[in-house]
């Protein structure tokens, strides 16, 4: 996920931004939206490690597989939870992309990607597809409807759900820019 060295620091930040914003929606009143938000907030914080330049940090294969491990457990959870719901799905796929991303960083040859060649086509393109076309979805999700009794006031900002689909846009497009460099 190394790409070139501003690039890869704005992913940084957003990701990391993410993150830190789902660790206050864990703060929310209602379990679901916890629970998806620690989910997210993992996602978040593992993308900007994953996306941190290699100038800065260059992790040894046995950190890839690390990841691979963390975000293969977070696919199996998402796996089964998606048996009460359709959401999950996005989950699984977006942990199972963390998880490829992962084993395709450790068996690079240098242990770090950054100039394509890493992952297989066949799952990258794929997985490129579903991401943009998630973030084209989620991103015309944010446009403003006119409601005719306006929207409930949001009780905090761990029930916001407009920041809750900006963190899932932003998300996939760090996702997308993680795997056009792979």
């Amino acid at each position: 996920m190394h790409g070139p060295g501003s690039a890869a620091w704005l992913l940084v930040a957003l990701c990391a931004a993410t993150g830190a914003y789902c660790l206050l929606r864990m703060r929310s009143g209602v379990e679901e939206q916890r629970r998806t938000a620690g989910g997210e907030a993992l996602m978040g914080f593992g993308m900007a490690l994953m996306a941190l330049p290699a100038a800065v940090i260059t992790p040894p294969r046995a950190a890839w597989a690390l990841y691979a491990v963390v975000f293969g457990a977070a696919a199996l959870r998402a796996l089964w939870a998606s048996r009460s719901s359709a959401h999950h799905l996005h989950h699984l796929v977006g942990t199972f992309a963390m998880a490829y991303m992962a084993v395709g960083m450790a068996a690079a040859p240098s242990g770090h990607a950054g100039h394509g060649g890493a992952g297989a086509p066949l799952v990258t393109g794929p997985l490129l597809l579903y991401f943009a076309g998630y973030v084209l979805w989620s991103g015309a999700r944010l446009v403003p409807v006119a409601t005719a009794g306006g929207d409930p006031p949001a009780s905090g900002w761990g029930d916001r759900p407009e920041l809750a689909r900006a963190c899932r846009l932003s998300m996939g497009i760090g996702m997308v820019a993680m795997l056009l460099t792979m």
